[in-house]
């Protein structure tokens, strides 16, 4: 079960190629800088190098008791017992994801505008959801929604006040004061780590910003 605290520091994986040195050992070294989850999302790579690099990830993970999920393929949280599987809205339905995954298995939406707000599926089908983009996203997804801002993202916020939800979206350290004030749990970051230096002292500044 994932915990509400768990979507703190969430990483989002950026394509592998984008990486500097390997893949799964710059993963590690923003969860040992304080990344609390993991979604592996890889748009490059085909589903048997997929499976095999998320086995990778997946083991590593589990040695650290960090929440694993796996975005938009349900088939492969499944065959790698992930902790979860987050899907958007171009993907299977979630309650078709429910059926698929079972009750136990935590389940992630995409929210991009208010109009999802408000066709937000019951409790008990969606366990939390993504909110976003906050701020343009283009650079790393390049069929990104437009840009909410903060102020439309502390309206959805409002409107899914019953479910844990992560910012994400041109997510940076900067902004990081801002969106939680905007009543984030929690901030989903992408290239600020596959772009760091140091993955592990990127990690370290943001969850930083949740012991103020």
């Amino acid at each position: 079960m994932i915990r509400r605290e768990d979507y703190l520091v969430y990483l989002v994986t950026d394509d592998p190629s984008r990486y500097v040195g390997d893949f799964v050992e710059s993963v590690e070294e923003a969860v040992s800088g304080g990344v609390t989850l993991v979604q592996y999302r890889d748009t490059e790579s085909n589903r048997r190098v997929m499976y095999e690099r998320a086995l990778r990830l997946r083991g590593m993970l589990r040695a650290r008791k960090v929440p694993f999920i796996i975005n938009d393929y349900a088939d492969l949280a499944l065959a790698l017992e992930a902790d979860g599987v987050h899907v958007g809205q171009s993907d299977m339905p979630a309650e078709a994801v429910r059926r698929i995954v079972g009750k136990n298995m935590t389940i992630g939406l995409s929210i991009t505008n208010m109009k999802e707000a408000k066709a937000m599926p019951p409790h008990g089908v969606v366990d939390y959801v993504g909110i976003g983009p906050v701020f343009d996203a283009t650079k790393t997804k390049a069929d990104a929604a437009p840009e909410m801002g903060l102020d439309g993202f502390a309206r959805i916020r409002r409107e899914l006040a019953d479910w844990p939800a992560v910012a994400i979206g041109g997510v940076t350290i900067e902004r990081a004061p801002s969106i939680m004030a905007a009543g984030a749990d929690g901030l989903a970051v992408v290239s600020a780590f596959s772009k760091a230096a140091s993955p592990r002292d990127a990690a370290r500044a943001i969850s930083a910003q949740f012991r103020h």
